[in-house]
């Protein structure tokens, strides 16, 4: 109950509508229940003999709870005492209004349930996606794409339908539950008494399976997201399977996953499939009691009428189809109460990294950066940073060399606080990194990667990114041309303007990093971090990013991540790591004499020349 309290909670805002959308349903299911009523004056009038119906309207109308009100509804506007054939006319076309009556609510309950749904979708999808760009980037480590995919749309998509849909029909068939029993009672209780003798049995038929149906669409949900992620990590590295031949050896695995959700699947639909048979025997079982029972209130004489009964069984149908869902909700709703379980498991995941209380704004860098004993771990015990400790004077150049896995880009990771050191202290100005706020300190940081990420989205909006407020055309230019990208841009179908593809596969691979380059001209950042900007590119390619990377360095504190020495030869200082820790530092002319690791990447590298 507190799980599902956490869901209807979205409800709140629209709870003036859904409150209308409840008394739709309620003038609907009484409106339901009453045109029902209105086959006993029918059934009575047919039937009737004449001189006993004038006798009953001599004495007033006849006796009983129910009779009474249709004698104020039905009665005010047809005069039952009529001819029968007038009487039946009249009651045919009161019987009309009524049902004009009660489809109108019907699509009004059905409209404004359908606009809550969404709203709640938007609402939920929002928030779910929201928190999920905030999180840190240890979560995305540690969680697959096509698991957040499936959250985002599968599971949001069955916790809709438990917040609105169902909740609907939970009201609806509570309402109409009640009424029919209400008819009933006013009709015979002691054979309401019989048609309630099923009920306990049908409510708890799906006891003993309900764990099953749990495990099952829990099973079901995650290798949905299993299925998503393969398709989201083989349409991604669609190249490498083509380039390895491996169609057959990708549809095989695909064919394994597919194989375990079908699996899964038909386990639980199994034990969910029970419910329609069992709660339709529940049903028979009790009609047959009433059939029994009532045929014997009826032969013993003024205890019940033919059209009471008839009615009554009429509403025994009504009574039954809402106590059969709510006998299989259980089963219905385990899916989404599941889905709702992994949703909130996104929601729930804790921001690691956040803003301490009055955080101060990051302007720039006026006298240096220092790593002072800093250290970090994914996972305790497995440092992948150990006792960094350094200066990068304001303006500088600080290149990070090392072979692969020694922790470079990790290292930069931390100056842009997508982790927190686990150990030590990075300082800006002599100010700890945390006390600036992370907006203003990452609108500070310039990132240019090997790994350049372009959205599918024109050349403007890929240069603008993250920048707030509209940029003009001459500013767009001019970090461009800086760039070395204006004339590409230029020739391109639509200029700027031109939509680059998803991950920008419309451009070379020179051209993505000139974009990322001039995006980050644009942006104008007191720091900037390249990491391994042009180790993928040809030559010519290699140096119109080199020609560009020279005009984004000055007046800045640049980083340099890079396995090619000869792009480092300038910097003010080289620091050499090695299994998370730094081996050597000095400049390049000072390491070569030294030489150590760093003669031997060297050596490794120009050994050819």
């Amino acid at each position: 109950m507190k799980r599902y309290l956490r869901i209807v909670r979205y409800l709140r805002p629209y709870l003036p509508v859904f409150a209308v959308a409840v008394a739709a349903t309620f003038l609907f299911a009484g409106l339901d229940a009453f045109s029902f009523t209105l086959l006993i004056p029918f059934l009575e009038t047919l039937f009737a003999d004449p001189a006993e119906a004038a006798r009953t309207a001599a004495d007033g109308g006849s006796e009983g709870w129910l009779n009474r009100a249709l004698d104020l509804t039905l009665g005010r506007f047809v005069d039952l005492g009529a001819p029968p054939a007038e009487a039946i006319q009249g009651i045919i076309l009161f019987l009309l209004v009524v049902f004009l009556f009660k489809n109108i609510f019907d699509f009004l309950r059905n409209y404004l349930v359908a606009w809550i749904e969404q709203a709640v979708t938007r609402d939920l999808r929002n928030e779910v996606y929201g928190h999920l760009v905030e999180l840190d980037l240890s979560f995305f480590g540690r969680t697959r794409v096509g698991q957040i995919v499936s959250r985002l749309t599968h599971d949001v998509e069955q916790l809709r339908t438990l917040v609105t849909k169902e909740l609907a029909k939970i009201i609806s068939s509570v309402f109409e539950l009640l009424a029919a029993i209400l008819i009933m009672l006013l009709l015979s209780w002691e054979l309401l008494l019989a048609a309630l003798v099923v009920l306990p049995i049908i409510a708890t038929v799906w006891g003993p399976l309900l764990k099953r149906v749990r495990r099952g669409d829990r099973s079901i949900l995650d290798l949905a997201g299993e299925v998503n992620s393969h398709i989201q990590e083989t349409l991604s590295g669609i190249r490498l399977v083509k380039a390895s031949g491996a169609e057959a050896f990708e549809r095989e695995r695909f064919g394994v996953l597919t194989w375990a959700y079908f699996k899964a699947f038909i386990r639980t639909e199994r034990f969910r499939a029970l419910s329609h048979p069992l709660t339709e025997t529940m049903s028979a079982l009790g009609t047959v009691v009433i059939l029994w029972y009532g045929t014997r209130l009826v032969l013993a004489g003024g205890v019940l009428s033919a059209e009471e009964f008839i009615v009554f069984l009429a509403f025994s149908m009504k009574l039954y189809s809402p106590v059969k869902y709510l006998g299989k909700l259980p089963a219905i709703i385990q899916p989404g109460l599941v889905a709702s379980d992994r949703v909130f498991e996104f929601l729930d995941a804790p921001i690691e990294v956040q803003d301490r209380d009055g955080p101060r704004n990051f302007e720039g860098v006026r006298e240096g950066i220092v790593f002072d004993d800093v250290a970090f771990h994914y996972r305790e015990g497995e440092p992948v940073l150990d006792g960094i400790s350094f200066e990068a004077p304001a303006g500088s150049v600080t290149a990070l060399v090392g072979p692969s896995g020694a922790g470079k880009t990790t290292l930069m990771d931390l100056l842009g606080r997508f982790y927190d050191a686990t150990r030590g202290r990075i300082l800006v100005d002599g100010v700890p990194l945390a006390e600036y706020s992370m907006t203003s300190l990452r609108h500070g940081l310039g990132i240019v990667s090997q790994d350049t990420v372009l959205f599918h989205d024109t050349v403007r909006a890929n240069i603008a990114y993250g920048l707030p407020g509209p940029v003009s055309q001459e500013a767009l230019e001019a970090a461009a041309r800086a760039a070395h990208a204006h004339d590409f841009i230029a020739r391109m179908p639509r200029g700027y303007d031109t939509v680059v593809g998803e991950r920008g596969t419309q451009l070379s691979g020179g051209q993505r990093q000139r974009i990322a380059i001039a995006r980050a001209i644009l942006r104008d950042p007191p720091i900037l971090i390249l990491d391994e900007a042009t180790s993928a590119l040809d030559s010519e390619s290699e140096r119109l990013v080199q020609e560009a990377v020279d005009q984004l360095l000055h007046g800045r504190t640049v980083f340099v991540i890079a396995h090619r020495l000869s792009t480092i030869q300038r910097a003010d200082r080289i620091l050499v790591m090695q299994e998370g820790r730094i081996v050597q530092s000095g400049n390049h002319e000072t390491l070569l004499r030294e030489g150590g690791l760093y003669g031997h990447l060297h050596e490794l590298q120009f050994q050819g020349s």
